[in-house]
């Protein structure tokens, strides 16, 4: 018992819970839609993508994040450990999925957890080989059993070093099965392939997104992606690394852009198997440095450096599909998203 209020620890609990609830859903959802709360779990939910998917899911909907934190960060979500609808796990999708998961009703699950950064998965790729395979595998197996609609977090690598360019989602890719990229590009082919079997022998709900680059808050300052390569560079005056000759292109998709092309496709009632989400708008490693170097109005030069095995020459979505079955199509230029980014970065102890 409280002596100052006379009430109860677990009934000041209750009532906290509900402050909170207030909090969170005045205001700036005023004008939201009133919808079917639903229970979501995203694994992966503290990395880059998944930490801006879940603030957007909890408007709306309660979610559980599961994370094992190899290159996710406590950071990404330390100030929604008090929002009554978000529940944080510690685990691998690896291993046997925790009594707290498998005794829940989700009705979505979001996949999102693999290492994305060719440092990373280069670093352990038996890690991020099983992630991919024996993760969806798990994470198929409970939406089976359950109905949950899964949405597979694929990847525009599954292209390998492209020979058809742009890439529609119809070209089935240029991929070495054995260098040093293909823990990260075959397992997530891989992974794709479980998805479609589990829909036709288990009639499991399954959407498949292949994602491009994607930049924004709370990337990693170290993930060797050329984005943060080059703001980080740029921020700390060193020369920015360029590899090859600066012609190899990439398209940028700003994050917000991209979870909101995510949940459109979840949405969709009917699978239309994988479709792209990405930036079409294609520029060049030099033209990027360039850019960056203006937004952060620094005087950093320019090193060339070997270009990396595998490294694909060329990288463009043809989103045709996207924008006629979820009727999306990015809305953040690379110039505003990079000051947004920048911004970010700025604010951090590099």
């Amino acid at each position: 018992m409280d002596i100052i209020t006379g009430y109860s620890r677990s009934t000041i609990h209750e009532i906290n819970k509900l402050i909170l609830l207030k909090l969170y859903t005045s205001k700036k959802n005023v004008n939201r839609p009133i919808i079917d709360r639903m229970n979501i779990l995203v694994t992966g939910g503290a990395g880059f993508i998944g930490s801006h998917l879940i603030r957007t899911l909890l408007l709306d909907h309660s979610v559980t994040c599961l994370d094992n934190l190899y290159t996710g960060n406590r950071s990404n979500f330390r100030t929604l450990l008090s929002h009554p609808r978000f529940t944080f796990i510690e685990a691998d999708i690896v291993d046997p999925l925790p009594r707290k998961i498998t005794n829940t009703t989700f009705d979505q699950i979001y996949n999102l957890a693999c290492p994305a950064s060719p440092v990373h998965y280069q670093a352990r790729p038996l890690e991020t080989f099983k992630a991919s395979v024996i993760g969806i595998l798990n994470l198929l197996e409970l939406a089976s059993h359950t109905g949950a609609r899964l949405l597979q977090a694929s990847t525009s690598e599954v292209y390998g070093d492209p020979i058809v360019h742009p890439q529609p989602e119809s070209y089935w890719g240029n991929v070495n099965p054995i260098g040093i990229r293909s823990c990260y590009d075959e397992g997530k082919r891989a992974a794709e392939t479980l998805c479609f079997d589990y829909e036709r022998v288990h009639h499991a709900q399954v959407r498949v997104a292949r994602i491009f680059n994607t930049y924004g808050p709370n990337m990693l300052p170290n993930d060797g992606r050329v984005v943060s390569n080059f703001i980080v560079q740029a921020l700390e005056g060193k020369p920015l690394s360029i590899y090859g000759d600066g012609t190899q292109t990439r398209s940028f998709c700003y994050v917000t852009d991209l979870v909101d092309g995510l949940i459109r496709l979840m949405s969709l009632h009917t699978n239309p198997g994988p479709v792209n989400l990405g930036n079409p708008n294609e520029f060049t490693m030099l033209e990027l440095a360039e850019k960056v170097l203006k937004v952060t109005n620094s005087s950093s030069t320019i090193n060339h450096h070997s270009l990396p095995e595998d490294d694909p020459k060329v990288r463009q979505p043809i989103i045709e599909k996207a924008i006629e079955t979820l009727g999306w199509r990015p809305k953040v230029e690379l110039d505003e998203g990079l000051i947004q980014t920048v911004g970010y970065f700025s604010k951090l102890s590099l």
